[in-house]
């Protein structure tokens, strides 16, 4: 038994992180963190480059251009905020829908297929990750560090 569970959930995270890559890259010819990207646009509903980059934990110049890219690719659309302004509002195409529907998909398919090999009870390995999250969350609202 591990005697660095935080450490360990780190290693893991950043391995599946990797695995992700990887498969993203050679399959649909788009990162991980692009698609993770894509994925909280999904998310968030139709954010600004401005909630994307809070989310994300990056930028706002970093999110615009990476949005350009994914525009560029037919997953985006950027448009301005009616509201007038600079700010710009992030949408997924149906290209990007179906993109992130199905790698969704896939990923979790192949995750239910790795934690069955691994011996622990999915339903069990959701309910606990859920329950950290959600404690993690409380946590840091409460704070007011998120």
């Amino acid at each position: 038994m591990s005697q660095n569970l935080s450490f360990t959930l780190h290693v893991l995270t950043a391995r599946l992180d990797r695995a992700a890559d990887r498969l993203l890259r050679a399959e649909h010819n788009v990162s991980y963190r692009r698609f993770l990207a894509l994925t909280l646009v999904k998310e968030l509903g139709r954010p600004t480059q401005r909630a994307l980059a809070d989310t994300l934990g990056v930028t706002e110049p970093s999110v615009s251009r990476m949005a350009a890219v994914l525009a560029e690719d037919g997953l985006l659309d950027v448009q301005p905020d009616p509201a007038g302004g600079r700010r710009k509002l992030l949408s997924l195409t149906e290209e990007g829908h179906r993109l992130v529907t199905s790698v969704q998909r896939d990923f979790e398919k192949r995750f239910a297929k790795l934690v069955a090999h691994s011996g622990v009870p999915y339903e069990e390995y959701a309910e606990q990750t859920e329950r950290l999250l959600a404690t993690l969350d409380h946590l840091w609202t409460e704070k007011g560090t998120r």
